[in-house]
């Protein structure tokens, strides 16, 4: 049915639940997967904060961490869809909103499903604290599943 996947994950144990529940719909279907994440853009006040204090090159070694918190991601789902017998494309988005990333890797990809884990969150939460599952939910032109 799919013939394209893009799995979105952070690393987190429920994107990893997201992560597994999309291998499973990609080697059903045998259809390769595109395993993104998303890195934010470095946060002003804090880099400014760590200059204040004399910290060296503080935005490189955001974009160091960043990097490497994300191949680390990246390699975990990798070697994941590997042991599924799944190919799996890997993809870095750096300095974007999270959903922004997401669906533009979908589109840039030609993904016809996106999967991705939600907290659930309800209401006045997701009013204050944001929910990048909605917004992708909300602006993609492509199907979302949403794993919680």
């Amino acid at each position: 049915m799919y013939k394209q996947i893009l799995i979105a994950t952070d690393g987190s144990q429920l994107a990893t639940k997201a992560l597994e529940h999309g291998l499973g719909l990609a080697k059903r279907d045998n259809a390769p997967v595109t395993v993104v994440t998303v890195t934010e853009p470095w946060p002003v006040l804090e880099m400014a904060q760590q200059a204040r204090e004399g910290r060296a090159d503080a935005v490189g070694q955001f974009e160091t961490m960043a990097a490497e918190a994300a191949s680390r991601i990246l390699d975990d789902a990798a070697r994941r869809a590997s042991e599924a017998g799944v190919a799996c494309d890997r993809v870095h988005v750096k300095d974007r909103r999270p959903a922004e990333g997401i669906i533009a890797t979908a589109k840039d990809k030609s993904c016809d499903l996106i999967v991705m884990a939600s907290h659930g969150r309800r209401s006045i939460s997701r009013m204050l604290l944001g929910s990048q599952a909605y917004e992708v939910l909300s602006h993609s032109s492509v199907p979302v599943l949403i794993v919680r």
